[in-house]
């Protein structure tokens, strides 16, 4: 039998779930789905590859992939359901089995897979295989969907070597899995970053999303 104390605690991260939920819109109303209109492509442009990643929230996720050299286009959209054609409620809701990711065409000539990798264990948090950060479910879980038989390869090789530094105290919790059918993000969730700057910092501060990554990875961690 659950005790009061176990209850009282279980209410409070409800209710602070519901508070950041709430952040993560301005407070107001969750918008009604819009199908995409402009960021509806995945086929990489002559001699660019793709790669998909999970960190949580993916409005950060665009945000922080944005930032690399070499990255040619970013779309934030799901990856890995059962159910086709998803929406954000409906993956919201934990059911469909989708998760929350990036989509980005790069150039190998600029910007290699291995170093994508790379900046992806530092932004996101490796530990956690539950959510990311203040998101909670399976929708939000880490994860890297291998386009490729080496995109494979040298995940599963990152994956262990970071276990093999025994820098943390449990091994890493992300997800490793072949690419799948990925659905673009309703409009109103791609570049949100740049649309909505201020619900966004908002929303990255409140989450503790930078502060969780500078626990993990000291200088290493940036932004």
């Amino acid at each position: 039998m659950l005790n009061k104390q176990t209850i009282s605690l279980g209410l409070a991260i409800v209710a602070i779930g519901a508070l950041l939920a709430a952040v993560r819109f301005g407070g107001g109303p969750v918008p009604q789905p819009v199908v995409a209109a402009e960021k509806v492509t995945t086929v990489p442009a002559e001699g660019h590859e793709v790669a998909t990643f999970g960190s949580g929230c993916f409005w950060c996720t665009e945000s922080d992939f944005d930032k690399v050299p070499g990255v040619a286009t970013t779309i934030s959209g799901y990856m890995g359901g059962k159910t086709e054609n998803p929406t954000y409620q409906s993956v919201s809701s934990g059911r469909t089995g989708h998760a929350e990711v990036l989509q980005i065409t790069y150039d190998p000539k600029r910007v290699s897979y291995k170093t994508l990798l790379d900046y992806y264990w530092r932004h996101a948090d490796i530990l956690d295989g539950g959510g990311q950060f203040c998101d909670r479910g399976s929708q939000y879980r880490p994860v890297i969907f291998a386009h490729t038989p080496e995109q494979r390869r040298l995940a599963e090789e990152g994956k262990a070597a970071i276990d093999a530094t025994k820098r943390f105290d449990r091994p890493v919790a992300v997800e490793i899995a072949d690419a799948s059918t990925f659905t673009p993000a309703e409009e109103y969730h791609q570049d949100y970053y740049q649309t909505h700057p201020y619900r966004y910092s908002r929303y990255r501060n409140g989450c503790g999303r930078d502060r969780r990554l500078k626990e993990l990875w000291g200088d290493e961690a940036t932004h």
